[in-house]
């Protein structure tokens, strides 16, 4: 009784393994890289339910999820010898399973040291300015130029994005005083602009009222005016004999 039990236990077992070995489910964003003996089978399989067989075939599963990697800090030095730190991030899918196993041993390991590498490169061929100012056109480059590198793994990458500048203090605060320096010779500018402006408005009007006295009598007599509407007790107001004579009715 006890060796059949055994023996029953022993059955079950066996079966047990050839199920688990056999039968194989992946979802929908998963594929399985199959080595039958040690060679590459010539399909991907997945997803849904398919059977391998037990111990002659090992199966590698692969994500074809995107995969959102950050780049640690990395030192550089600017084409205008600025010393900053700069990370970035990296967005990747694997689009060839069997070449992402086959062409690299850790095809996310790989990835993340050729980003630490391009980013420093590339980061390192332009000046500072470019690097705060033109984050577009470097997300492009470094992109491109990752895309390019990891085409042979089976890897897209489909975004990079440069998160943070460290700038060193004393660089911070030269920047400070250019931006103050900046702003001091914008508002000189504009207030030459307007005095400017003004005297030509001023040598307009001159012009206009050196054409017609009328004008200018007008002019003395809204003065007066609005000397008047103040709250004042006594007023002198000089009068030109020219302006009595226009006043007067002529002979």
């Amino acid at each position: 009784m006890n060796e059949w039990t055994i023996g029953l236990a022993a059955a079950a077992a066996f079966i047990l393994f050839i199920i688990t070995n056999t039968i194989r489910i992946l979802p929908e964003y998963e594929r399985g890289v199959v080595f039958r003996l040690g060679r590459l089978r010539a399909k991907d399989y997945g997803p849904g339910l398919f059977f391998l067989i037990p111990v002659v075939d090992r199966m590698v599963r692969v994500s074809l999820r995107t995969i959102v990697h950050d780049v640690p800090p990395q030192d550089i030095i600017t084409r205008d010898n600025v010393s900053v730190k700069v990370n970035a991030v990296v967005y990747f899918r694997v689009i060839n399973p069997r070449k992402a196993i086959v062409e690299v041993e850790d095809f996310g390991y790989a990835t993340s040291q050729l980003s630490q590498t391009m980013l420093r490169s590339v980061l390192g061929q332009h000046e500072l300015d470019e690097l705060l100012s033109e984050r577009e056109k470097l997300n492009t480059t470094l992109q491109e130029g990752l895309d390019r590198d990891t085409d042979p793994w089976g890897i897209k990458i489909a975004k990079v994005e440069v998160k943070h500048v460290d700038l060193p203090e004393e660089m911070r605060r030269a920047m400070a005083r250019q931006a103050e320096a900046e702003r001091e010779k914008r508002a000189k500018v504009i207030h030459a602009e307007g005095e400017k402006q003004a005297a030509q408005s001023l040598g307009e009007a001159a012009v206009i009222m050196s054409s017609n006295p009328v004008t200018v009598q007008l002019r003395y007599l809204q003065t007066l005016t609005e000397i008047a509407g103040d709250k004042n007790s006594t007023i002198v107001f000089p009068v030109p004999v020219d302006f009595l004579k226009a006043l007067m009715p002529r002979g």
